[in-house]
């Protein structure tokens, strides 16, 4: 199955002027099978080094000279290094501090050697303060699960979407526009997980899918003991189970469990965020860029990583999905899920993104902007609900009140333009920019 960011880590491969590469995120979502696929397509050795599974490797790398830590990884793996044909693969990096801090002298004295280190815990090491980072001397790469773009092109689907942006047939466009929701809807069951992914497409089978996100669940509750005290993982058990209800909502402590003090479930949360299962969506006040400039951090909602396992931890019923519209499943959490983990997905992959969203500072206003996307100068709302644009209220205001020229309305709807609303459909997120860059140009 073909991930995106390896068009990504062949330009790597080729810059002569290259850093060592630490690719994150959270775990099971694919960080191994897709550096070792790389290294071993694209290199004439590949070199793996698990600092978890081989711990015998962390003494390797007891000194800082590159010279000296590949004469013992050759000694102790028992496979040969070569400068510029050999990938050499550090997994679990944040097991072994030392070897985060040798990338640097690997970039400085031996810039010849391509190495990857990959790590989902990497920022419970930098918070511990356990080592000196190398900054300038790394890059970051961030892995997510799998877009709706790539999921279809594992279902072998991408042709459909293809269609529909080329053919100005409008009935024939609706058919397939038609297909396209249905493959949604499927892939709101199945999620982005790869396990999941790689599963579905070989068995088409949901109940298989969704053993695949109890085990995944269950995976990342029994890691709290990895990075978490005794204490914290009580907090953590709590939150984890507690926190799906609430995706997509003002976040509160209290609606968690009103009996437990906000600071050790923030503490916990911050936890769920660093290990990449949480992303944050912070209120902003838009009135300019950058967003997070104006951003209010004790306000804020939440996604969880994959939206097949949300649908999963919610227990909603596969027929509900498939017979109603997207946006009135559970009161529009699981649409708003979709459109930010999919604007999260298409985010510069050296940055780990961060979304925004607008809401009416008076406190006799319920007006509401979903997300904010940044075009160029421009700062756009994002509004996912259903029905024609007569109903955008928030969306109108908002345009209004910041002098927006372009307003997105993302439903089950069609592809359409008209007075100032680009309406997207669900699977078409993907094209934003190129949609958008189109409108603007026009203007």
């Amino acid at each position: 199955m073909k991930r995106s960011l390896e068009k990504e880590l062949i330009k790597w491969k080729d810059d002569k002027m290259r850093h060592p590469l630490l690719l994150r995120g959270a775990r099971q979502v694919g960080k191994t099978y897709l550096v070792e696929s790389f290294g071993k397509s694209k290199f004439e050795s590949f070199v793996s080094v698990n600092f978890e599974a081989q711990p015998e490797a962390i003494a390797c790398f007891d000194n800082f000279d590159p010279e000296k830590i590949l004469y013992q990884l050759q000694l102790t793996l028992k496979e040969s290094i070569i400068p510029g044909k050999t990938l050499l693969f550090l997994d679990e990096i944040q097991a072994c501090p030392k070897a985060i801090m040798s990338l640097r002298y690997f970039k400085e004295k031996l810039p010849s050697l391509h190495v990857i280190g990959a790590s989902s815990l990497l920022e419970f090491a930098l918070v511990e303060g356990k080592f000196s980072f190398p900054v300038g001397r790394i890059q970051f790469m961030y892995l997510k699960p799998f877009s709706f773009e790539e999921y279809i092109n594992a279902r072998k689907k991408t042709e459909i979407l293809e269609e529909i942006i080329k053919n100005q047939n409008f009935e024939k466009n609706l058919k397939l526009h038609e297909e396209m929701i249905s493959l949604v809807k499927e892939y709101f069951l199945v999620g982005g997980m790869p396990a999941a992914v790689s599963n579905f497409c070989e068995n088409f089978d949901f109940e298989k899918c969704f053993q695949i996100h109890e085990i995944l669940l269950s995976t990342y509750q029994a890691d709290f003991s990895k990075y978490s005290t005794k204490t914290i993982q009580k907090y953590l058990k709590t939150l984890f189970t507690g926190i799906f209800p609430l995706i997509t909502q003002q976040f509160k402590y209290s609606k968690i469990d009103a009996h437990m003090r906000a600071r050790e479930l923030k503490q916990a949360l911050d936890h769920l965020e660093w290990a990449g299962l949480i992303y944050p969506i912070y209120v902003s006040n838009a009135s300019g860029l950058p967003l997070a400039s104006q951003a209010k951090k004790t306000l804020f909602k939440t996604l969880f990583l994959d939206i097949g396992l949300v649908q999963h931890a919610l227990k909603i019923d596969p027929k509900v999905i498939f017979e109603k519209d997207i946006i009135l499943i559970n009161r529009g959490a699981l649409a708003e899920q979709f459109v930010g983990q999919e604007l999260l997905a298409y985010t510069n992959p050296f940055q780990e993104g961060q979304l925004y969203y607008w809401q009416k500072a008076k406190k006799t206003s319920d007006a509401e902007i979903d997300y904010l996307y940044t075009i160029d100068h421009h700062i756009i709302p994002i509004e996912v609900k259903a029905g024609p644009h007569g109903r955008l209220k928030s969306l109108y205001q908002f345009m209004k009140e910041k002098k927006s020229i372009i307003g997105i309305h993302i439903s089950q709807n069609p592809l359409s333009y008209e007075n100032n609303i680009l309406s997207v459909p669900f699977y078409l997120i993907s094209k934003l920019p190129t949609l958008l860059k189109q409108i603007l140009k026009e203007k």
